[in-house]
């Protein structure tokens, strides 16, 4: 069997139209779980991200904690997170700053599993909708981010596409 000119160089075909339009719906996906986190949690006059971190156990579980103890920062914390997963979402939904934001929504996931890994040995108080062990939806979600990183998205649909013609 003869290979053809792309096996003999070692190089990857492009994309197909196909596989870019997975990767926007996915970019799109992630931006809308990230959004309507945050506004669900900035109506929610009673959300605090005290009871998250106060249940941390890993290596970072002082600094958590040391966040609950103190009210002031306590609010930051949360007005950062609430407005942070708002900024993150709308920007990945309109396609405008996506490595920007993935690597933003990246560091966010990052804080969250460090947080609370599901590792053997720690429990916790706060329902959980499933059973993980090392893998959760938290890790899960980072990895895709961090191949929407990868992929230009934002310039195949989306608000990038307008500023890098500006740029131009």
């Amino acid at each position: 069997m003869k290979k053809t000119d792309q096996e003999d160089t070692g190089r990857l075909p492009p994309l197909t139209h196909s596989q870019w339009t997975a990767l926007v719906v996915l970019r799109v996906l992630i931006g809308w779980h990230f959004l309507y986190e945050g506004i669900v949690k900035i109506l929610n006059p009673y959300w605090s991200s005290a009871g998250y971190l106060v249940e941390s156990q890993w290596i970072l579980s002082g600094f958590f904690k040391s966040i609950v103890a103190n009210p002031t920062v306590l609010k930051f914390v949360d007005l950062l997170n609430e407005w942070g997963l708002v900024l993150i979402g709308t920007v990945l939904i309109a396609g405008c700053f996506t490595r920007v934001s993935s690597i933003a929504g990246i560091v966010v996931l990052l804080l969250y599993y460090v947080c609370n890994p599901p590792l053997i040995g720690f429990t916790s108080s706060v329902p959980s909708e499933g059973s993980y062990l090392i893998v959760n939806k938290n890790l899960i979600e980072l990895a895709a981010l961090f191949v929407l990183l990868l992929f230009p998205t934002g310039r195949v649909m989306g608000l990038d596409v307008l500023m890098s013609k500006i740029k131009k």
